[in-house]
């Protein structure tokens, strides 16, 4: 199974929350809510998941084995970085006054 595109839907500056993503899969499968996370001095991701009604989550969708959780997790953490890095550039590139247009 090959990831075929990553959509960084929404970054966050505050919390240990930074960014919910979406992954698709072989062109054909999309899963949505995938969140990066930074908190004890490094970034990981969290899978979509529900709440239970013992107030436990349970994972909607997540990796089978140690390799492929590792491979999606690089891969959703390089985007990451690159949807912030690309985001200060545009930053920097806007006009100090258009924000009062």
């Amino acid at each position: 199974m090959q990831i075929t595109d990553i959509k960084v839907r929404k970054l966050f500056d505050e919390g240990p929350m930074k960014a919910v993503v979406s992954v698709t899969f072989d062109g054909q499968l999309a899963v949505h809510d995938i969140k990066v996370i930074y908190a004890r001095e490094k970034f990981f991701i969290v899978m979509p998941s529900r709440k239970n009604p013992d107030e436990t989550y349970r994972d909607i969708v997540h990796p089978i084995n140690a390799a492929f959780r590792s491979m999606l997790e690089n891969e959703v953490i390089a985007a990451y970085h690159k949807e912030v890095e690309l985001a200060a550039a545009q930053a920097e590139n806007v006009p100090e006054d258009s924000a009062l247009v």
